[in-house]
């Protein structure tokens, strides 16, 4: 089933198969719908598509601290700090997975922030109540935006530059939620999702990025379904999904691959940003340290902060 197929690609989504309710993906560790995805997607291409055993099975980068933003226990922030005394540029950094905690935290992202470590960028890692553990409409946006805003206040503390350029990338789910944090400081003075001091981005970075929340909500047979979109906008799409909020001042940037069936380039277009594609790749390759389409966006972050690809 498509569906099902959908799923066991996403960042270890639990999604319906059929009318089973069976989960399914990189927690449930399915590998049949992982092997029913890669020869659906290789049919007619001889390289296969990364699943998310390929990714999950290697040994896994650990941050170098843990930062608390608030009470609850997925109110926390990674924290990847580069060798060195520093100061050093750092990008904030916000994972997938439906908008649902059950799905994926945010140690999918680990080997892409080992990566950026390794190459001297800090990475500000997010963590945040998915629309399963008291978040969505307005809970998930308070927390991203406080632990963004908490970079500006002590990434210092940490070595890290937290002045311009502000990058922010995210996957998926995430891509949605960094497009937002760029356009957030739109949003009307007094807003509670703005906050007093929004934090100013100057890049965002979507990585296969879901970024219309109306549209999801049409959805019910995408991987995530529809309901956590619903859950995530109430609503209030006006304040909560990037194209029908005003756009900021940050350059936005999505990169999309062609063989994604979770975020296709048509997701991208659609939106209308920049959009950088690549071909024979998907959804998981966009968040593994040694693909064409990873390679592609650490180009553009080390370009951002004025430094030089020493490892290739």
């Amino acid at each position: 089933m498509k569906r099902a197929i959908f799923a066991g690609l996403f960042l270890g989504a639990m999604a319906v198969a059929g009318c089973a309710g069976q989960a399914v993906g990189p927690r449930a560790a399915d590998a049949a719908a992982d092997a029913a995805h890669a020869a659906e997607m290789t049919a007619d291409v001889g390289k296969p598509l990364m699943t998310w055993k390929d990714l999950l099975s290697r040994p896994k980068p650990m941050p170098d601290a843990t930062v608390r933003y608030g009470a609850d226990a997925l109110q926390v922030v990674d924290v990847w700090k580069p060798a060195g005394t520093g100061p050093h540029p750092a990008v904030v950094m916000i994972h997938g997975g439906c908008w649902q905690t059950g799905i994926a935290e945010r140690d999918i992202m680990n080997w892409i922030a080992g990566d950026l470590r390794s190459h001297g960028v800090g990475v500000w890692n997010i963590e945040y109540r998915g629309v399963d553990r008291g978040g969505g409409y307005p809970g998930t946006y308070l927390d991203v935006a406080a632990a963004a805003d908490l970079f500006a206040l002590r990434g210092r503390e940490y070595g890290f530059k937290t002045g311009a350029p502000v990058v922010v990338i995210g996957h998926s789910a995430g891509g949605h939620l960094t497009l937002w944090l760029a356009r957030r400081w739109g949003l009307a003075k007094g807003d509670a999702l703005r906050g007093d001091r929004p934090l100013k981005v100057d890049l965002a970075i979507s990585q296969g990025g879901l970024p219309d929340l109306r549209a999801q909500t049409t959805l019910p047979d995408h991987g995530c379904g529809a309901e956590a979109a619903v859950q995530m906008a109430r609503g209030e799409f006006a304040r909560t999904s990037p194209p029908e909020m005003p756009k900021g001042r940050a350059r936005e940037l999505q990169f999309n691959n062609a063989r994604d069936s979770i975020a296709p380039p048509s997701f991208g277009a659609a939106y209308g940003a920049e959009m950088v594609t690549t071909a024979g790749e998907g959804h998981a390759e966009l968040i593994a340290p040694d693909t064409i389409s990873w390679a592609k966006q650490r180009a553009v972050i080390l370009k951002a902060f004025g430094l030089k690809d020493a490892k290739k």
